[in-house]
């Protein structure tokens, strides 16, 4: 089914949204958003959302396993996201 005008001018503004400071954090919020975005239920979109709002270097940190994701749903996604194909 095509996109509405709304849903493509979202993706634009969460892909802009998915640019971070570090190329590496940019490809796996991408990779998110690219395949899993528009068939995720709203819970996991909000998790991802809560995940955009979350500093770069404590992503980093809890992508690269350096350190205890508090948040179950998070941890969760961050794990999906990890387990996407490149």
């Amino acid at each position: 089914m095509p996109m509405s005008e709304t849903e493509a001018a979202e993706l634009r503004r969460l892909r802009w949204r998915c640019r971070r400071g570090m190329r590496e954090l940019d490809q796996l919020m991408l990779r998110y958003l690219e395949r899993e975005w528009t068939r995720d239920s709203e819970e996991g979109r909000a998790v991802f959302l809560r995940l955009l709002d979350t500093e770069d270097d404590k992503l980093w940190r809890w992508f690269m396993g350096y350190e205890a994701i508090p948040d179950v749903e998070a941890a969760s996604l961050i794990q999906r996201i990890r387990d996407l194909p490149p």
